[in-house]
């Protein structure tokens, strides 16, 4: 089966002040993002949508479930690590109002605190379970950055850590065997943003 990993869109900033999970919705540039992503893959098979239960990934995937003609499923394991936080910064905010934490972040490879064997077991095991029903389909997943470099690491035979930045709505395809391979097709595909 084919593995589509597609980044949400860009969320707005968002600061809960009670201390609830922050769980921002898309910010304009997002949403044109999204719709863009719905006309990029207008041509392509999909065969099933999942996202994250996490706001800016379902509304991410809104267009291209409307074009494809689909439910949208969701997957809680392959939302963010950051589900629970009462602040989202996206990261090139972060890095133009607090540079010292961005590259704190950034050198680290994974924010302070995480329970890093945790959130990547249950990345994997979310994964891996899109993939044990649906054999022979072609099924994108919108969710993010930290789990798409989780299963990323996990394909490639690398130690977990945030290695790379997948771009905003950003596709990566993966090949998954029955026989139990796992291989990369493709990271970070963003021709269609050109423009936005």
């Amino acid at each position: 089966m084919e593995l589509l990993l597609i980044r949400h869109a860009l969320p707005i900033r968002l600061q809960t002040s009670d201390g609830s999970p922050a769980d921002p919705p898309l910010s304009e540039r997002g949403r044109a993002q999204a719709a863009s992503l719905a006309r990029w893959l207008a041509d392509e098979q999909i065969d099933r949508i999942y996202t994250s239960p996490l706001r800016r990934a379902h509304q991410t995937a809104l267009s291209l479930a409307e074009s494809k003609g689909l439910e949208i499923e969701l997957e809680p394991r392959v939302a963010e690590y950051d589900r629970d936080d009462p602040l989202y910064i996206p990261l090139e905010e972060l890095k133009q109002c607090d540079y010292e934490l961005w590259r704190d972040f950034v050198q680290r490879g994974y924010p302070e605190g995480l329970d890093l064997e945790q959130f990547n077991r249950g990345v994997l095991e979310g994964i891996e379970e899109i993939i044990r029903v649906n054999p022979g389909k072609r099924v994108a997943v919108v969710c993010h950055g930290g789990v798409i470099n989780a299963w990323t690491a996990h394909v490639l035979g690398l130690e977990f850590r945030l290695f790379f930045g997948p771009g905003y709505t950003s596709i990566n395809r993966f090949l998954a065997a029955g026989s139990g391979e796992r291989s990369l097709e493709s990271l970070n595909e963003t021709a269609h943003l050109r423009g936005i």
